[in-house]
């Protein structure tokens, strides 16, 4: 539902409302003590395996490892049915024709991280060529990091530019924001990022590179889906949510579904819409679903690593 041009202009990151921490921390509590009927807890189960992206980003990747890891994003487990697919495989660049390759028909999309991931330390020419070159590598999304020391330096047209730019140089692709929320240091600034993110072109927006302590935490992602909330009624236009690193429970997992059912609405509960960058995820979730399903757990012995 569009708002009228007045109120979409008014909405700007320059006056991102102030957050009340201890309101946040009293929120995050009520929703976390909320269940999931048990009927209801396998088809979370599964939704919440459907919005994985299932991530590798080590010096050490090779063609071996990504295929292996696309394969299993495709068939996390080959024994039980029913198991649905992950939502993305994200990867460095170069090995992005790797996994469109592998993963060619199967719906699974391929993300790559861009703009000198994790740290975002370069200029803006070398950035943006990083970018193209993931796309026409075959990259479906993008996911960049802001410059943190710009933001934090108060130069925000600076970075509202560069993922304006960025956004640009993805064509068709989708792009990603990291704001590395660990680094922001509070819950304003939270805020303040994740405004300017969606205003500057951001698809989504996603807490962490998962490099920085602390990464994804439930205070910070209720910040950011009201920030995504408040930027829909203004706008009409739906951002997605991606909370990465340090998310690895089938419990914390669910959740993160209640949080996201109950702040900005079940239109969200989608892998369109809602990502986990949390590959240690994975397991526990098959691990849980199993035992939904059979009544008996699987030793994690059953399941790879990668």
């Amino acid at each position: 539902m569009m708002k009228d041009s007045h109120s979409v202009m008014s909405y700007s990151y320059l006056n991102s409302p102030a957050i009340d921490q201890v309101g946040v921390e009293e929120r995050v509590s009520r929703l976390t003590k909320r269940s999931i009927k048990k009927e209801s807890k396998l088809a979370a189960l599964k939704l919440a395996m459907s919005m994985l992206d299932l991530t590798t980003l080590e010096a050490r990747d090779t063609p071996g490892k990504v295929r292996q890891l696309c394969i299993k994003a495709m068939h996390p487990h080959e024994s039980v049915i029913g198991i649905p697919a992950v939502a993305a495989v994200c990867v460095y660049p170069n090995l992005v024709r790797v996994a469109k390759e592998t993963l060619q028909g199967s719906g699974v999309k391929v993300a790559a991280v861009a703009t000198a991931f994790p740290s975002g330390m370069s200029n803006r020419k070398v950035k943006l060529e990083e970018t193209r070159w993931a796309v026409n590598e075959g990259a479906d999304e993008i996911d960049m990091v802001i410059s943190r020391g710009r933001f934090l330096a108060g130069e925000y047209d600076f970075v509202f530019d560069e993922i304006a730019a960025v956004k640009d140089a993805c064509g068709t692709a989708h792009l990603k924001v990291i704001l590395e929320t660990g680094e922001l240091s509070t819950l304003d600034n939270v805020r303040k990022a994740s405004d300017l993110a969606m205003q500057a072109g951001a698809d989504f927006i996603k807490t962490s590179t998962g490099k920085i302590q602390p990464a994804a935490t439930l205070p910070v992602t209720l910040v950011m889906l009201e920030a995504i909330r408040d930027y829909y009624y203004a706008t009409g236009k739906m951002v997605g949510m991606k909370p990465a690193g340090g998310i690895s429970t089938s419990k914390l997992a669910l959740q993160y579904l209640v949080m996201i059912r109950e702040t900005v609405g079940q239109a969200w509960l989608h892998p369109d819409w809602f990502r986990f960058g949390a590959s240690a995820l994975a397991n526990d979730l098959l691990m849980q679903i199993v035992k939904e399903q059979t009544g008996v757990y699987q030793s994690i012995d059953y399941f790879s690593k990668d």
